[in-house]
């Protein structure tokens, strides 16, 4: 039995048990990945994975049932699962299914076939081949590698929805190792995009680049000083700290954003996007996980909190429209929130323009320890870093291993300066996260 077969015979056993609120999501994720080492395969995998997920609304709860068996039986089944699941939930929480009506979005780029494996294979290992041409002292602790993933997803419900999307995601990536003089040093790049038409050279060349620059590396002093933060590593802040503009933590008083709409939050020149369109995205999504149609929004508009990130149940509580932020981190989920393409608006100034406008202090291209080092309930963060000196205006010497601190809140309202060089880390699921660099106008540095 296929997925469409499985559907009737789930909305045939909904009817015969009674039930007049029901949906079904459905979701499937295929994936090839390559690794090389060496200039030779070191791993290859490919998958395809996924399911159903029945909700049906029971007593006034909301209940859960998922599989990823498709037969006659278990369509029954995940009925009855899902009403007995109902009766169990002690939330008093009003639920809801969304109707029909939206006028949905026409997304610009649709999702891309998966490459071939040889295709996958080939660049990998070109890309690989051509970070050792890039400088004698690569080494071979070296590895390069391709990925391409397609998600599918379709929604269901008894109020008239029934939607389907697909998009996808793939890129190449190489991770430079560099010895100079018994010391390893490393740096990875990457370009997502069509696996076939990646620009490897380009690829090698920053991450061999990345790995050279930090040759001599020196040790930070301490105290406050003035940081830029490259745009790599603004956005890796605001991809830790972005659960933070969820109306769902808000509402939990896990966010101190809390009833702050309408007011300001930020320097009056940060302007913060949530963008399930942009333009040169493969993951563009016309619908949330709720069947809610998406749009563009300024999350934060000059400064000013425009509105937090809701689904339906968040949305209800507040007597507003959902902003079509629903989320399913898999086809089994509970429904929660998430951006989709999340990003802080450039500006008109050049990185160098921010190094001059600092004069003194430095310049941020590395932040590890994301996960235990920061608190998206507090804001507060101390994070191991390195990056380079920037003395009169200038970038200078490389300096590692010290610790940047300070508050999420209190960084978004002390940005001096934006440049116009957005970049985005790796995406989250369906989630992408950008930012420009950044200059933040005090911070605490312990080297």
């Amino acid at each position: 039995m296929n997925y469409n077969e499985f559907k009737q015979a789930v909305i045939e056993a909904a009817k015969e048990a009674g039930l007049t609120d029901y949906e079904l999501y459905y979701s499937t994720t295929s994936e090839i990945n390559t690794e090389i080492y060496k200039e030779d395969v070191k791993s290859f995998s490919s998958s395809k994975n996924g399911g159903a997920c029945f909700r049906c609304i029971e007593s006034g709860k909301m209940g859960y049932a998922a599989t990823e068996k498709y037969d006659e039986e278990e369509a029954k089944n995940i009925v009855i699962r899902a009403m007995d699941n109902a009766l169990s939930i002690e939330s008093e929480d009003e639920v809801v299914l969304y109707g029909a009506g939206d006028s949905y979005q026409q997304v610009t780029k649709k999702a891309e076939a998966l490459p071939s494996a040889d295709i996958m294979i080939e660049k990998a290992i070109a890309c690989n081949k051509a970070t050792y041409e890039q400088d004698s002292r690569v080494i071979d602790a070296t590895e390069s590698g391709a990925f391409a993933s397609n998600v599918t997803v379709s929604i269901y419900n008894s109020k008239g929805l029934d939607l389907n999307h697909e998009v996808s995601l793939s890129g190449v990536y190489t991770a430079a190792v560099i010895e100079e003089k018994g010391e390893m040093l490393d740096s990875l790049d990457f370009q997502l995009g069509n696996v076939e038409e990646a620009d490897i050279k380009k690829i090698a060349k920053k991450a061999v680049e990345g790995a050279v620059e930090q040759i001599g590396a020196l040790k930070a002093g301490s105290g406050k000083m003035k940081v830029v933060f490259s745009g790599k590593m603004m956005a890796t802040m605001l991809s830790t700290f972005a659960e933070v503009f969820s109306a769902e933590n808000a509402q939990k008083g896990l966010s101190l954003l809390k009833g702050k709409e309408n007011t300001t939050v930020a320097s009056d020149i940060v302007t913060i996007v949530d963008d399930p369109f942009y333009f040169d995205s493969s993951l563009q999504m016309p619908f949330d996980a709720e069947g809610v149609a998406t749009y563009t929004k300024e999350i934060v508009k000059d400064g000013e909190l425009t509105t937090l990130l809701h689904n339906l149940k968040t949305a209800k509580k507040v007597g507003i429209k959902s902003t079509g932020n629903a989320s399913k981190l898999t086809y089994s989920s509970s429904v929660s929130i998430l951006p989709y393409y999340f990003y802080i608006k450039p500006s008109g100034q050049t990185k160098e323009e921010l190094f001059s406008l600092a004069g003194d202090g430095i310049y941020i291209t590395e932040l590890q320890g994301m996960h235990a080092g920061a608190n998206p309930k507090t804001g507060d963060f101390s994070l191991g870093a390195s990056g380079f000196l920037i003395k009169d205006g200038k970038k200078e010497s490389c300096v590692k291993g010290f610790t940047v601190a300070g508050n999420f809140y209190k960084l978004l309202a002390n940005i001096e300066a934006i440049s116009n060089d957005l970049e985005f880390i790796l995406p989250k699921g369906l989630s992408c996260f950008g930012a420009p660099c950044v200059l933040v106008s005090e911070l605490s540095i312990a080297g």
